[in-house]
Order: structure tokens, then sequence, then C-alpha cells
């Protein structure tokens, strides 16, 4: 890491009186110039200009161009002896006009994959992630191959058992469903997404085929179970209203067939959708009637954690603080229902998810702050720790648990504990940043606006970097596509 560079940077911008939005632009506009047909788009200089200005690493092709927008020569660069004023010739057009670098490649674009109904196609998984991630070619589109061949060969096979649907193709129906939920809270959510709907529209084709009625119950069970973690991962993606649609066409299957921890799981779900769009007397409604189905286990838990939270915004303390003490209670208990053996933060809430939940929901009461991170710091513990069988450790209810927890430090004026917290958060790549801690990140921006933190140029950093989080999440990439 080069400090002394990466300042530098930051006070010729400043001497300028360019916001780094401005030096972007004027990066790209230098780079086009000299003919560097390379050079990200001014979003993505614009990250550069983050990591340069507090790592420094400035590549060779890239401080020619620094050179040509700042107007200094090669030799003045990083050197910190000019003084703002000082007057220089721009550099000669064989100075800052870089030969083409030999080590750039084209990139080259995946050949299509071959067009499978219901199968997430490889476009729409790079048009999504458009600038977020690097993609190895040749990896992704071997990888789509592998993967279209088994879908392809276990549909043929379903569409050939005898007599409806076959032990085999339910096994594998369940093996999908226990890989997405793992999927969910471990991967990317897009792909995950696509990946849920082409295994829910494959068990509603074969719902639309007569079944004996045994086998008819568990294909509604998978769909109900699917539309359910589709509306949960949609919700994280940004899409609340698609949530509650999908959300309730579980519901439609799980009152077919009576399963009561599938309606305890999607109304969990639901008062989840309501929770993060501020519609907290719903998500109140719709955790207590929840309850009425599942009271123990993971799932009890889940519900009386999402009780507990639109309660305290509701400014009902007592309620929000018993709700908790049954979340614990209840994550204890064994449910004996068969959505816990699914796994998965969805299915069977884990012990970390749990205090990381009751945290946020204490963090609501005013007055209340030592007691909330006391739970966030158990969760955090518990995040760090491997989880127990039948666990998964989301990536996303960790970062969760670091953004409360800095908000609740904040709160105490504790700036460099509330930087330490957000450290792992401020660290994960794009295509893991959802729209929920998207979200709650807003909130550590009101906190750094508070008149403590006026003046603070470790407050304006951290504000400078949660801003630079916010512009590559999914929900962003996803919601600027084009149709």
């Amino acid at each position: 890491m080069d400090t002394e560079l990466a300042a530098w940077l930051r006070q010729e911008r400043e001497n300028r009186g360019w916001p780094k939005a401005e030096m972007a632009r004027r990066l790209v506009q230098a780079g086009r110039d000299a003919g560097d047909n390379t050079v990200p788009s001014v979003s993505g200089m614009l990250h550069n200009i983050h990591r340069w200005e507090r790592e420094g690493g400035v590549s060779e092709r890239h401080k020619l161009h620094y050179c040509r927008a700042l107007a200094i020569q090669p030799g003045q660069f990083g050197n910190g002896t000019r003084q703002p004023n000082d007057a220089v010739a721009p550099p000669s057009p064989a100075e800052a006009s870089p030969a083409a670098p030999a080590a750039v490649v084209p990139v080259q674009r995946p050949a299509a994959a071959p067009v499978v109904p219901g199968l997430p196609q490889p476009a729409l998984a790079g048009i999504a992630y458009r600038g977020k991630q690097e993609l190895v070619p040749g990896e992704f589109a071997v990888g789509q191959e592998v993967m279209t061949a088994a879908h392809e060969g276990s549909d043929h096979a379903a569409e050939h058992e005898y007599h409806g649907v076959g032990a085999a193709t339910l096994e594998q129906l369940r093996a999908d469903l226990v890989r997405l939920s793992a999927l969910s809270d471990t991967g990317a959510p897009f792909p995950a997404f696509l990946d849920m709907r082409r295994v829910r529209d494959r068990a509603c084709r074969l719902l639309d085929r007569r079944q004996r009625p045994r086998e008819l119950a568990d294909l509604y069970l998978l769909a109900g179970c699917l539309n359910g973690l589709m509306g949960v991962t949609a919700n994280r993606l940004g899409y609340p209203d698609a949530a509650e649609e999908l959300i309730r066409a579980g519901w439609a299957y799980a009152d077919i067939i009576g399963h009561n921890a599938l309606r305890g799981m999607l109304r969990a779900g639901h008062a989840y959708v309501m929770y993060w769009r501020g519609r907290n007397s719903e998500g109140r409604d719709f955790a207590a009637d929840g309850l009425r189905y599942a009271s123990q286990g993971p799932l009890g838990a889940n519900l009386h954690v999402e009780h507990a939270r639109a309660a305290a915004r509701l400014g009902d303390a007592r309620t929000a603080r018993r709700a908790v003490e049954l979340a614990h209670a209840a994550q204890e208990t064994d449910a004996g229902d068969d959505l816990t053996q699914i796994g998965g933060e969805v299915f069977a809430l884990s012990r970390a998810t749990t205090c990381s939940m009751a945290g946020s929901a204490l963090a609501e009461i005013a007055g209340n702050e030592r007691e909330a991170a006391g739970e966030l710091q158990r969760a955090i513990s518990r995040y760090d720790e491997e989880p127990r069988p039948g666990e998964y450790h989301g990536t996303a209810g960790r970062a969760l648990a670091g953004t409360d927890l800095a908000i609740v430090r904040l709160r105490s004026g504790a700036l460099d504990a509330a930087a330490t917290a957000l450290e792992p958060v401020l660290a994960l790549p794009p295509v893991q940043r959802v729209a929920t801690l998207t979200a709650r990140l807003a909130r550590v921006r009101e906190e750094l606006a508070a008149p403590v933190f006026q003046g603070s140029q470790q407050a304006r950093d951290l504000g400078e970097q949660v801003e630079e989080f916010d512009r590559e999440s999914v929900a962003k990439g996803l919601h600027s596509l084009d149709g």
C-alpha cells in the first residue's frame, strides 16, 4: 500500500476543486484522447479513484492518463513537490500517449449456450453484472454447457418416468431445493434466482400432468417452498412487489395441502418483506399469524424475531423484548417439521442470525444500545465460528450484523469502533451487495451526518466508502438495465 501516493492523488484533485466524479470524467477523457480504448466507464474509473486515494497502486497506463488530466509532466507524477498554483506545460503527445499495452487483450464474449426453456441464460447474468465482476469466459461457457447438459438429462428422464413423477425426479427436485436454499445465503443472488425459477417451473410443469395424490402433495410442497425462496431473494435484489407476489403464490400451494410449516415459513417471508418496506403494522400481523402455524424451532424463532422487529419500530418495547426472549427459547427446541431439514436461513434460521435480528430489533428501542450491541456481537462471534449441522451462515446476515453494530456504535460516538465493524461489510464483492444491505447502510450515512462527526475526515472517508458500496450494489446494476 502506497499511502504517500494516495495522499498526493487526493491533494492534487482537491487543489483543483474537483470532486471524484469530475476526476473520473477527466481521466476517462484523457485515456480516450490518448487512443486508449480499454479505459473503463466513468463509474468504473470512479471506483478506481476511491481505491487509489486510499491505497495508491496506480498502473503505469493510468499514471500517464493522470498526467494528461492534471496537466503535469510524467516526472512530476507523485513527487509531491509541485505547489497548487505552479504553472506547468502540458505533456507532449509522445509523453502522454501510451502505446497499446501488450498485455491488454480484447474481452471475448462466451459463445451462446443452447437455449433451453426455463434455463437461466448466460447473457442475462453477464448483462446484470456488467462492469461489476470479471468472468473468465472459458470457465463461464464450460460451466453453462455442463449445467445445461445436466438439466436436459434430468428433464428428459422426468418426461419418460412410468406413471406420474418417479422417485428419481422428486429426489432431484428436493436436492435442487436444498442446494438453492444454501446458495441463496452464500452465493450471488441473481444467478441463484434464475436457477430457482428454472426448478420452480419444472415442478409446475409436472403439476400440469396427471399425478398420484402423494406425488401431487410433494410437488405442491416443493413449488410452495421455491416460490417462498424466490420471494425472499427478489426482495434482496430490490423488487419487493415481485417478492410479495411470489410469496402469495407459495401460500396458495401451502393452503392446498394444509401444510402448517410451509404456511409459517411464508408468513415469516412476508413479514420480512414488510419490515424492509417500512410497513411495520402489516409485518407485525404477518408474523403473529405465522406463529399460529409454527412457534418452535428455527422457524418459530424466525417468526418471533420478525414480530420483535416490527413491534420495536411501532414503539412497543415490551412486546419486542418478550418476542426476543421467545425467539431464543424457540431456537433451542426441536420443531420436528420437514422444512428444517432443507436448511438455509429461509427454512432454518441459524442461531447467529437469530441474534443478529434480535439485535436489530433492540436497536430500535431508544436507550437500549448496550443490550443491542451485546446481541449483535454474539451474532458476529457465531458467524465467525463453524455453523452447526444444518445451519448456513449467510453472507448478507453477517454483513447486516456488522452494519447494525456500526449504527449502534455511531450513536454512542464511537467512530473507530463503527469503522472496524464495517470493514468486512464494505469488502463484499458487488454481486453480494443486496438491496437490504444498502438500505441499512443508508442508516449509517444518517448517523455519520450527526453534529458530533462534523469536520471529521474519518467520518467523511467512511461516508464516501458507503456511497461507493451503494453505487456498485447488485440492485443498482439490475435496475439500470434497459428492458
